[in-house]
């Protein structure tokens, strides 16, 4: 399995690979001690909740990238995995895709989320062609919204009410980055594949 090499502050080590159904035990233990905190702004610590529900989370993911609709990865740092990034929707045929991440606590602050979205983005753009990515964050994930920022992406609007989330409904930004603002910026990452 490959893993690609985020860089990171100091001495620790920390990468990407991709996050699979043989490793569900592992993500039940990372949302388990992230799952408050996670849980803030996204529902996955509400979906992964047991073994069997880790597992099915995994392999929806694995028959997503089968039929080439959206990937999932892990972040491990110092050999934990402490967070993910994914495309929740990958659509090659119109070139527009949707990334996403979560991180937990013990990993916040080091930039790993950043990397993580910044070396999938550039293979989407310069991989696999696609045109534009997204970003849709809760208006109140004010560390997410930095992290679209920080990758260039432009606010395209503000979908108001639009994301019930544990009793509460949350307006949703949408950020976007095109191919051509990708590359003029030298946004590219990683020339490893992913």
């Amino acid at each position: 399995m490959f893993a690609v090499p985020l860089q990171t502050p100091g001495d620790e080590s920390a990468h990407l690979r991709p996050l699979e159904p043989w490793q569900a035990s592992e993500f039940l233990a990372h949302m388990d001690r992230g799952r408050q905190y996670i849980g803030t702004y996204i529902g996955l610590p509400d979906v992964v909740t047991d073994a069997e529900s880790a597992r099915s989370f995994l392999r929806s993911y694995a028959d997503k990238q089968a039929a080439d609709t959206g990937r999932i990865y892990g972040i491990w740092w110092n050999g934990t995995l402490v967070g993910g990034v994914l495309f929740r929707i990958f659509d090659a045929t119109t070139g527009t895709c949707e990334a996403g991440c979560w991180l937990e606590p013990s990993a916040v602050g080091r930039g790993l989320v950043t990397q993580a979205v910044r070396t999938i983005v550039d293979w989407a753009v310069e991989e696999r062609g696609m045109h534009r990515i997204e970003w849709a964050v809760s208006a109140g994930n004010a560390a997410s919204i930095k992290v679209a920022r920080r990758l260039g992406m432009t606010r395209d609007g503000v979908l108001r009410q639009s994301y019930p989330h544990r009793g509460v409904r949350h307006d949703t930004e949408v950020w976007s980055v095109l191919a051509p603002e990708w590359r003029r910026a030298g946004s590219g990452a990683s020339d490893a594949a992913v």
